[in-house]
């Protein structure tokens, strides 16, 4: 088999990052949200899980906050649970992608990958999530494949050994099917760093935290292209998927 053909066979995952479909014709991102991707930001400082004491005056007084008649809302920071830190790894959840070309599929995943999902129980918007992934971990459903996709045709794991997320925020949104909230962070992939926002649906019990995101997003956004003459035929856009089910601390 020629270089060209094997780069057009092995380069079809490379589509990055993370979900499955094996083999279908069909392409899996059609009818997917894309991600919005833009300049990284600065990462917020970490939550405290303290909601903000905001002082009141009395109707009719022009009291000061350090007046006798300034009052604070004791009650509900001493009830305020503290945040909580939950561990992430594939014992408790899955990074998986699905790259396309033109007529079929392949299918990846990610099989070290660490984190932390620093929790706020009464308000998950002040949550944060912090995940390191080890490209070198990547698998695929082809052998071959997946020794391309370390090389230095696309994430070349011996110069960028791992990929890393931190959120910046993290919204509740009403409108948007089959998801509860959209994550914002910094993905720091391949030698570049972007702000990627994406949606998500994330449930919180007394036991556990479960949450699933799947969308679209740009492989050469991030500089991962095949330097050859059959790049064309691989699509730039990767469905992604990713799930947490993360047992809380009794």
């Amino acid at each position: 088999m020629s270089r060209s053909s094997l780069g057009v066979s092995l380069g079809v995952a490379v589509s990055m990052f993370l979900s499955g479909c094996s083999g279908c014709s069909k392409d899996p991102n059609e009818g997917q949200p894309a991600a919005t991707v833009g300049e990284a930001v600065e990462t917020a400082t970490a939550p405290t899980g303290k909601p903000t004491a905001v002082p009141t005056t009395p109707a009719g007084t022009d009291a000061g906050p350090g007046d006798a008649g300034a009052t604070t809302d004791a009650s509900a920071t001493a009830e305020a649970k503290p945040p909580e830190e939950l561990a992430l790894s594939p014992a408790t959840g899955s990074i998986l992608f699905t790259g396309s070309k033109v007529g079929g599929s392949h299918d990846g995943s990610f099989k070290k990958f660490t984190g932390t999902l620093t929790l706020v129980p009464d308000a998950i918007e002040n949550s944060k999530v912090s995940v390191d992934i080890d490209l070198a971990s990547v698998s695929t459903d082809n052998g071959k494949l997946t020794d391309h996709l370390k090389s230095e045709d696309f994430f070349n794991v011996a110069k960028f050994t791992k990929a890393t997320f931190r959120s910046t925020s993290i919204k509740p949104v009403a409108t948007m099917k089959g998801a509860t909230h959209t994550i914002t962070g910094n993905l720091d992939f391949h030698g570049v760093k972007k702000s990627l926002s994406f949606p998500a649906n994330i449930t919180v019990t007394d036991d556990k935290v479960t949450a699933s995101a799947q969308f679209s997003m740009n492989r050469k956004t991030f500089n991962v292209a095949f330097d050859g003459e059959t790049d064309y035929l691989i699509k730039d856009l990767v469905f992604v998927r990713v799930t947490v089910n993360a047992p809380r601390k009794k």
